[in-house]
């Protein structure tokens, strides 16, 4: 009894100091990293199945980085950018961040609106995307910050429906083991850009800022006073946020590699093809699962999308923020919270395809993303900045990796595309 009260003890504080570093890793799941995901499966079979496992200690290194800047500084990423570096290189930033996330934006809500076609075949799909638009611009700005992190928080569970879709299929353990700690690697613009596309989706920019400003929001909230026990939970919330979402991805690999694949469907377009293609292959369920998390997924993300930019506008520019304030405090950073929403989903209606804008959006992502994780080791070994939390050995090393494969895959890329 004692060892049960123990264990459930356990399970109880650490879902307590579960938090951004969850729902930052659930939103890198969001219906454009699913898309992306499908497209890859679907190409290359189980090709790109080990970028999962290569990803994982990469991403969670960095947004380790990102926590630790908010809540030492408390500052977001854009705050500590502008109080440390050039003017030019935060309007730089600013620059290539606001299509890639209203870009990102508009196709996660095209996809959401493109499902909720497909489970209510009478309901055109661009009602949903305004009614889903209209709902979550409702919640923003409405709820307090409190509630929108518990509602993220559960939101979260929905991705578990994609560890089950690959079991509703028969599957080769042997091959799926194989591709899982082999990789594989095809010099040609096509893969260079599903990889490409893969890294960016994963290792985002967005994820960045969002992650230092909700720090510096559960700061606020809690009171918490820095010390190492601190950024012992910290670590742990985002390094189970990133497994959590690394295994999503992995799942999602390994679904349409292996069903779609295998089954001769090689292009998938959008992430309700994707869905679709399941139903005669896996079945009713596993296509309603995978329809569902598309849904669930896109309600955690946009939020997150349109924060992040909200935070990087306002702090560059010096006006009160938060989703802690109410819309009176706030209104410049509820607005632009208000207009991204908005742009993203006039997307839809001005003739700009949403695969187009989410291929896009992933490979501005991955080409912009080294530039960002560049500044972020130079803040984090900072000792002006950062005092006594500067990056250890570790992060270093893995820091430095994900700069590398960043690089090298984004030059590789753009050399392919040059010598086509």
């Amino acid at each position: 009894m004692n060892n049960s009260k123990k264990i459930k003890n356990k399970m109880v504080r650490f879902w307590k100091i579960l938090g951004p570093g969850l729902v930052t890793g659930a939103s890198d799941d969001d219906p454009s990293g699913i898309a992306t995901y499908s497209q890859s499966g679907a190409a290359y079979g189980l090709s790109t199945l080990w970028t999962s496992i290569i990803a994982f200690p990469l991403m969670a290194a960095i947004q380790q980085m990102c926590a630790r800047i908010g809540i030492v500084t408390s500052h977001g990423l854009t705050g500590v950018l502008k109080e440390n570096y050039p003017r030019p290189v935060l309007y730089i930033m600013l620059l290539f961040s606001f299509p890639a996330i209203v870009m990102n934006i508009g196709a996660d809500i095209a996809g959401m609106g493109a499902v909720g076609n497909l489970l209510f075949p009478s309901i055109d799909g661009t009602y949903f995307s305004v009614l889903f638009t209209l709902i979550l611009l409702g919640l923003i700005i409405y709820l307090p910050y409190q509630k929108i992190a518990i509602t993220l928080k559960y939101l979260c569970i929905v991705l578990l429906v994609y560890f089950i879709v690959p079991f509703l299929y028969k599957q080769d353990l042997s091959q799926i083991l194989k591709a899982t700690l082999i990789p594989t690697i095809q010099f040609n613009k096509e893969f260079m850009g599903i990889l490409v596309g893969i890294l960016g989706t994963t290792i985002s920019p967005y994820l960045f800022f969002w992650q230092a400003s909700m720090e510096v929001e559960e700061q606020n909230k809690k009171h918490l006073i820095v010390n190492k026990r601190i950024i012992h939970e910290i670590n742990e919330d985002v390094d189970f946020g990133m497994s959590f979402s690394g295994f999503v991805m992995y799942f999602i690999i390994l679904t349409t590699g292996t069903v779609l694949y295998n089954n001769g469907m090689h292009q998938i377009n959008t992430v309700e093809q994707a869905a679709l293609a399941l139903k005669p292959l896996a079945g009713n369920l596993a296509y309603l699962l995978f329809a569902i998390g598309i849904i669930g997924t896109g309600l955690i993300a946009i939020p997150v999308l349109s924060g992040s930019l909200s935070y990087i506008i306002t702090e560059t520019f010096g006006w009160e923020q938060g989703l802690d304030k109410k819309f009176h405090e706030a209104k410049a950073f509820y607005v632009i919270i208000a207009i991204s929403l908005l742009l993203g989903l006039s997307l839809n209606y001005i003739g700009i395809s949403p695969i187009q804008a989410l291929i896009y959006t992933a490979i501005l992502y991955g080409l912009t993303a080294p530039v960002l994780i560049a500044i972020i080791l130079h803040i984090s070994n900072n000792k002006k900045v950062m005092g006594r939390f500067t990056n250890s050995k570790t992060s270093n090393i893995l820091g430095f990796a994900s700069l590398i494969i960043m690089s090298a895959a984004a030059v590789t890329l753009i050399y392919l595309q040059l010598a086509d």
